[in-house]
């Protein structure tokens, strides 16, 4: 199956995106997807002492500033398996940089959780992520990782909005090259 063309982003504009899990909570298996091969693979294998401390996926139909889908986490109590799409209600961004590269995080929740937003959640949660993300690199040597600010809402939303919009212009500019390739022949 291929993600990105089953589902959508989903109805950003309500407050919902439609998650791809690679990585669930409590899990050392760092899965990710490989739209080429389209298939899970096991990317790497984190350090014990360091197991997931969210469910970690993409948003279909997005592309993040890495040139990666969009990369969401669901804070929740249950471990969600790899594969799964589900709907989650955006709550916030967590800005991120990888090795000097923007790899943005948008902060998700159950769809019927209580949380609203980021306010909601619990600070030493908020902590337990950001040291995940700040050291779960570290013992590959290369960990250049740093968390940034948590911000809200609207500018998940627009984070969101904007690696929409770049995923369809690659989408319309991939097309138009291969019928202009068809054209040509």
């Amino acid at each position: 199956m291929d993600y990105n063309k089953t589902f959508s982003a989903g109805d950003i504009n309500g407050g919902i995106v439609n998650v791809v899990v690679e990585v669930p909570l409590g899990t050392i298996e760092k899965y990710e997807w490989n739209r080429r091969n389209l298939r899970m693979e096991i990317d790497r294998l984190e350090p014990t002492n360091m197991p997931e401390p969210v469910n970690y996926g993409f948003i279909p139909q997005t592309i993040g500033g890495d040139g990666d889908a969009l990369d969401v986490f669901i804070i929740s109590s249950a471990s969600i398996p790899t594969g799964t799409v589900i709907p989650a209600k955006i709550i916030g961004i967590m800005k991120f940089n990888d090795e000097g590269i923007s790899d943005d995080k948008i902060v998700a929740v159950l769809e019927d959780s209580q949380y609203k937003d980021l306010a909601d959640i619990p600070e030493s949660v908020i902590k337990k992520i950001t040291n995940y993300f700040s050291h779960y690199k570290d013992e590959s040597g290369s960990n250049q990782t740093q968390v940034g600010e948590w911000l809200g809402v609207m500018d998940a939303r627009r984070a969101i909005s904007e690696s929409a919009e770049r995923w369809e212009s690659k989408t319309k500019w991939s097309l138009n090259n291969r019928l202009v390739s068809i054209i040509s022949m």
